[in-house]
């Protein structure tokens, strides 16, 4: 069978085999280990009995649900003890032993039932059952103990573990083998994650589908490490993660890929943009003019002002100036892998990138790495889960190296952030301050089907989303539903994940320059003694080399225009 599959299909041990690889050895599938099998097997060939290996045996394999061994199973599936069993059952435990995730009558009674009857079959045919005593075993119905429910806290994250053993040592290993996961889940901070989405999000009262809906997710996780904190995927009433597997339309979240690109090609905070209405041709040919969700402009604003009250027009400006493939790239190496670069249906256009109507969506694990990189100045860290694997006799099977790579300068970084911090202090994100520095960005699908809160502090950063599994829009009882509660949700989470962290702000690299007032009108400097509004000057950061030279020309007019006796003044 392994030459046939040209890989390791089948195992061919004996019982004695076996117990050596339970005992003394790992699950993986190598030459090696078999080898080890062989000469450990030949060994206590020579020391024990066959019926003293084949006892050991029966206390060593694993008969799913967390019981080892025949008493444990006896009393695990039927409520006695192995000395008490009938027949049938003793037949039923036999036949589970070789495939317990699939033989389990708990889990498929059908199946089961066959292969107990197999085994009695088997038992008849070699003589150890006459064909009445068979007979009769096989009429007998399969009665089991109550089943006891195991309680499973941080059930997504748990399941998204227990996907990768699975996928590295395989099922035996990882339901058999005895092994030692260590995660980097913070329960605590988890809890306050399920009971913030739980008690958070709305219920739409006229869905009368399995799930409540509509559905949610948080994500958390350290940006210098990338260790996952949180994972919550749904409302717990099944076992969907929204978290790794929903791609969703990110909205205006989607817009940090955007700038960041575009401060790191040297367009500055105080660069001014005219927010009017604005006609794009698309590749079609056909004419897309964006509307602000206000449906209202602003005039001229600066690239501050643009994000912090997530201006559309300005956002599709911005891309045409610097072009889709170029935001794309920008995206792709702080994290996310879901554009569609090609096809009839692409995400190669001014509308996906501006306002996040991708192709595919994003997930919110892929949002967080991708924020991750601004809040920890530049590195993008690879998210992960399993800081160490150990067997059961505490050797090393693995044991995770921080993977790391350089995608922005930390001026940038620093930028972008300082940005982000304003949509939280001024703009869209009021609703998450949570009293410290903090950074982030909203986003809200056009039609309202999702809401999203991207933010981070400089120790942790996390996502909220929430929408229905199949996409409407959120409005309940006459309520509109959208990254402004994300945001609230968001902030609830972080100010109980963060409660015994010390505050602190963001690391400022060199290579800045700070302070320097300018006219929000124009993005010019503003000369001493000029007398603009104070509400139409800024004191702004901009990256060495960047700053403005040229005062603004509001502050050239003649002495006598200052004088407050004129008319109009």
């Amino acid at each position: 069978m392994n030459l046939r599959e040209r890989s390791f299909a089948q195992g061919g041990g004996t019982i004695t085999m076996q117990l050596a690889r339970n005992v003394f050895l790992t699950q993986k599938k190598t030459i090696m280990r078999k080898l080890e099998e062989f000469l450990w097997a030949v060994q206590i060939e020579r020391k024990y009995s066959k019926d003293e290996i084949l006892e050991a045996y029966m206390n060593e394999f694993y008969l799913n649900h967390g019981a080892y061994g025949i008493e444990a199973g006896a009393r695990t599936y039927f409520g006695k003890s192995a000395k008490d069993l009938t027949v049938a059952e003793a037949a039923l435990l036999a036949g589970v032993i070789r495939w317990p995730t699939r033989y389990s009558p708990f889990v498929n009674p059908d199946i089961a039932l066959e292969r107990r009857n197999f085994v009695l079959r088997r038992m008849e045919e070699v003589g150890f059952l006459t064909a009445e005593e068979a007979a009769e075993a096989k009429a007998e119905p399969i009665v089991l103990a109550e089943r006891q429910q195991r309680v499973v806290r941080a059930s997504y994250f748990v399941d998204y573990v227990t996907q990768q053993l699975v996928e590295r040592y395989g099922e035996a290993a990882v339901f058999g083998g005895g092994l030692h996961v260590y995660t980097t889940l913070d329960l605590d901070m988890q809890l306050a994650a399920e009971k913030v989405l739980k008690d958070g999000l709305p219920v739409n009262q006229d869905h009368d589908g399995p799930l409540t809906q509509p559905q949610g997710a948080v994500v958390a996780l350290v940006p210098q490490t990338g260790e996952i904190r949180v994972m919550v995927g749904g409302r717990g009433e099944d076992r969907f993660n929204r978290a790794t597997q929903a791609l969703r339309s990110p909205g205006s979240a989607i817009k940090v890929f955007l700038y960041t690109a575009a401060i790191d090609l040297g367009i500055t905070a105080a660069d001014v943009y005219v927010d009017e209405p604005t006609d794009f041709e698309v590749p079609s040919g056909e004419i897309w003019s964006p509307q602000n969700y206000y449906e209202t402009f602003a005039g001229p604003v600066t690239i501050r002002e643009a994000i912090e009250d997530s201006l559309n027009v300005i956002a599709a400006q911005v891309a045409a100036e610097i072009g889709p493939q170029t935001i794309i790239e920008y995206g792709k190496k702080m994290g996310i892998t879901t554009f569609v670069e090609q096809g009839r249906v692409n995400d190669v256009g001014l509308a996906p990138l501006a306002l996040g109507g991708m192709t595919k969506g994003v997930s919110p694990l892929e949002l967080a790495t991708a924020y991750g990189v601004l809040a920890n100045q530049g590195i993008k860290t690879e998210p992960f889960a399993i800081l160490k694997v150990t067997d059961s006799y505490g050797r090393v099977l693995e044991e995770h190296q921080v993977k790391q790579t350089v995608v922005l300068s930390e001026q940038t970084s620093y930028l972008m952030t300082d940005l982000l911090r304003g949509v939280i202090e001024r703009g869209t994100g009021k609703n998450a301050n949570i009293g410290r520095p903090a950074a982030g960005k909203t986003g809200t699908h056009s039609d309202y089907q999702d809401g999203w809160f991207v933010g981070y502090t400089p120790d942790l950063v996390s996502v909220v989303w929430f929408g229905e599994d199949i996409p409407r829009r959120m409005v309940y009882r006459g309520v509109r539903y959208g990254s402004w509660n994300a945001a609230t949700l968001w902030a609830q989470f972080m100010r109980e994940a963060l409660k015994d962290t010390p505050v602190k702000d963001f690391p400022k690299p060199t290579g800045l320059v700070e302070g320097i007032l300018i006219d929000t009108k124009t993005g010019l400097l503003v000369k001493d003694g000029c007398d603009l509004p104070a509400d139409e000057t800024r004191r702004e950061i901009f990256i060495q080399g960047t700053e403005p030279t040229e005062y603004s020309p509001r502050c050239s007019r003649p002495w006598w225009q200052s004088l407050p006796f004129l008319p109009g003044r």
